[in-house]
């Protein structure tokens, strides 16, 4: 199998364990004899279980990153990119993998290696958000910088809020509805012309 199918199929098992058992419980025996391979392969990819979980960490981020990055620049209107923007954090808790955990629900958050990755979610999506507070707004950096975590902030603790409560209400309708309530309060600062 080329290196980097390899690496793929590594990573996909990976993932199944640490969300079934969490960074502590699971043992790189498993990760091996999930994927079919030898220890020995798995070491030749990752040189141990925190640069693996550090991998799917990058992963996982980067997905939340880069469809925060889409959601905003689907569109120029601003009530449409607080829905959309909301979305991205619904949609990635919901998804099938579990992958949310290694980002939100980390058995690892004291490492700091791990707590950098995680809080490269908040810091890039938050940063993104602010260029467009601070563009429409005119307000200062640090205003716009503030606003645009507090937004983050309710995305994802809302979300994950959502899932764990295992809600009657659909995902589509509580991401519409958190989207609402931050809309309310975001468009009470005007456009600038």
């Amino acid at each position: 199998m080329p290196r980097k199918a390899r690496r793929a199929q590594l990573l996909e098992s990976a993932l199944e364990v640490f969300v079934a058992q969490g960074y502590h419980a699971a043992a790189m025996d498993d990760i091996a004899e999930r994927a079919g391979v030898s220890k020995p392969v798995l070491y030749q990819h990752f040189p141990g279980k925190l640069d693996l979980y550090l991998a799917l960490l990058d992963v996982s981020c980067d997905t939340i990153i880069d469809n925060c990055r889409i959601a905003l620049d689907s569109t120029d209107d601003n009530k449409q990119r607080v829905a959309a923007a909301m979305a991205v954090f619904y949609d990635y808790v919901a998804g099938e993998s579990g992958a949310f955990r290694l980002v939100f629900e980390s058995d690892l958050t004291n490492d700091p290696a791990v707590r950098e990755h995680v809080e490269r979610v908040t810091t890039e999506c938050a940063a993104m958000i602010a260029a467009v507070i601070h563009e429409d707004t005119g307000l200062p950096d640090e205003a716009s910088r503030l606003l645009a975590v507090s937004l983050v902030g309710m995305a994802q603790v809302s979300a994950r809020f959502w899932l764990a409560e295992g809600s009657e209400m659909s995902r589509e309708d509580a991401a519409a509805l958190i989207a609402g309530l931050a809309w309310r309060g975001i468009r009470g600062y005007p456009r600038q012309d």
